[in-house]
């Protein structure tokens, strides 16, 4: 087989983003006897080393750190001048929140893929904060401040909260007319996976502020384990308020305190700072950055 040396570099661009052949392998779709062909190829061709070696990661040398910004330059520029001349196609992979995701992105998936049906989206729900370079991510919904110097981070939402109850637990539990009876209730926190810190909630109405600091009755670090709490009235639960409306409707949560107003929780649409967004990416960003514009649970 002859050897490609845009495919070679491909595969050395993304074993150093994410640190390891078999990552980089399964983020091309392809073996990792391949992988190791094609950088063997490529050392061989250039007459230098790439790649460091070691049994827990692999890791650009001086020169390979040098070849890579080039490389990634180089591949960015010819994805971008090939997808100027067609329609967006490709793979984009994307994080976000749980709540993000059911509550807003997938329902409305239908209207992506007829606008862009040449896209094929591998997307990843939940509370854990990725890497995006390390693992591969294209961008991310990701909620709350972002600190990370390497990504861009673009203001497109925020996720408002309500308190919540079913109404068995309701039915059975002292008086909640107002904020100083939510000390005598079963409050149940929720703790964020990466950190461990639990969501502490306000609530705000006029010139009056109230911060929830009881000790929680029960902890989750999981959202979709947290609201099933609520739905089997094991106590308060503090929610998105998409994640909430269906349960809402049907009936099986109620809202509490409803004259409080809840802070809410800003998003960002982050992709890395060095990447440019190829137009598969670009379509991706802008369409859910007009979807949760349109939509009053989220702009």
């Amino acid at each position: 087989m002859a050897f490609d040396r845009l495919e070679a570099m491909r595969a050395f661009c993304r074993i150093v983003e994410v640190g390891s052949f078999v990552g980089a392998a399964e983020a091309l779709g392809v073996p990792k006897t391949t992988i190791s062909g094609q950088i063997q190829g490529l050392e061989a061709h250039l007459g230098m080393k790439l790649l460091h070696r070691t049994t827990r990661r692999v890791s650009p040398t001086t020169d390979g750190a040098a070849y890579y910004e080039g490389a990634r330059a180089l591949l960015d520029d010819l994805d971008e001048l090939e997808s100027s001349r067609h329609d967006a196609r490709g793979r984009v992979r994307v994080e976000m929140p749980s709540p993000v995701g059911t509550g807003l992105i997938i329902p409305a998936l239908p209207d992506f893929a007829a606008r862009y049906p040449d896209v094929r989206l591998d997307i990843g729900c939940g509370e854990r904060v990725v890497d995006l370079v390390q693992e591969g991510i294209d961008c991310a919904l990701r909620g709350g401040p972002v600190a990370d110097q390497d990504l861009v981070a673009r203001p497109v939402g925020n996720m408002r909260f309500c308190l919540c109850a079913a109404p068995s637990y309701l039915a059975s539990a002292p008086r909640l007319a107002a904020v100083d009876d939510l000390p005598a209730h079963r409050y149940l926190g929720f703790v964020f996976a990466a950190t461990g810190r639990q969501h502490v909630q306000s609530l705000q109405r006029g010139d009056q502020r109230y911060v929830i600091e009881q000790l929680p009755a029960m902890r989750f670090n999981s959202a979709a384990a947290y609201v099933a709490a609520g739905v089997a009235g094991l106590g308060i639960l503090n929610i998105p308020r998409a994640e909430a409306a269906q349960h809402l409707r049907s009936g099986a949560l109620v809202e509490v305190l409803a004259d409080w107003h809840l802070g809410s929780m800003p998003i960002s649409l982050v992709y890395p700072y060095a990447r440019r967004l190829s137009s598969r990416v670009r379509a991706f960003t802008d369409w859910a950055t007009a979807l949760m514009a349109s939509d009053p649970l989220w702009r």
